[in-house]
């Protein structure tokens, strides 16, 4: 007995950790508002990926020919337009880069993303990949509101440009000063803003895909097992009152 109530502590106290992680900071989020049922957002948000992402960060847990598949993409068409890495089409996506040089360049190795949506929030990197700004102290000369103190690299900083990080003094309802932080819009980009938030929410509609392919699958499903259970229930009662109906 006294195993099982350890048992179950723990796991509550892992599914509370996890959840307090998956929460990220206390700031707030701009809502990412992605449609997995939007197929041609998903394929820009895959060839971002492989064009700005792939190169440090992988997804080990995906192979490209279930990504094909999903996204609508002829076997041919991937190989030679989305298969950056790999030999064959059931291959997963994965790149190149050791972990032990990717430790010496960035102090640690760039995590796999397969499951960073699930992990995070799709929110959290919409938000993310929109805070970087100039901060020459850092290795990469930048960081981010969302991640203090980040280890990367602005990557698509050629696409958004580069923001200043303003701070400035504002009055309380307590009465008091405080410290408000705002990041100026970004400038010298390719993109204008309205262009770089959808890349980005693009790129996140891919990786909320990639946390989990059959989440649509599954919504589908679990409709129709309402639907199941509601019928069921109708049945059950009528039943019911048939047992019951000569009972006194």
């Amino acid at each position: 007995m006294k195993k099982l109530i350890l048992a179950f502590t723990l796991s509550v106290a892992a599914l509370l950790s996890a959840t307090a992680l998956a929460a990220g900071p206390s700031i707030p989020l701009d809502k990412a508002n992605n449609d997995l049922s939007d197929k041609e957002s998903l394929k820009k948000g895959f060839k971002t990926y492989l064009n700005y992402c792939l190169g440090c960060h992988q997804l080990q847990y995906q192979r490209y020919n279930r990504t094909f598949a999903d996204l609508g993409i002829d076997d041919a068409d991937g190989v030679e337009n989305y298969m950056y890495t790999g030999d064959k089409v059931g291959d997963h996506i994965t790149n190149n880069m050791s972990k032990k040089d990717a430790a010496k360049w960035f102090g640690t190795a760039p995590p796999d993303l397969t499951l960073e949506a699930r992990l995070r929030s799709p929110d959290w990197i919409y938000t993310y990949l929109r805070s970087f700004y100039i901060d020459e102290s850092r290795p990469f000369g930048v960081n981010n509101t969302v991640f203090k103190d980040v280890g990367m690299p602005h990557v698509l900083q050629g696409l958004q440009g580069v923001s200043t990080l303003e701070v400035s003094e504002v009055r309380g309802e307590d009465g008091k000063m405080h410290k408000v932080s705002t990041l100026s819009p970004a400038m010298g980009g390719s993109l204008t803003t309205e262009e770089y938030d959808v890349v980005i929410r693009d790129l996140t509609n891919f990786l909320e895909y990639v946390g989990e392919p059959n989440k649509l699958e599954r919504k589908n499903i679990g409709y129709w097992v309402l639907v199941f259970l509601f019928f069921f229930f109708i049945l059950t009662y009528f039943l019911k009152k048939e047992f019951w109906k000569d009972v006194h």
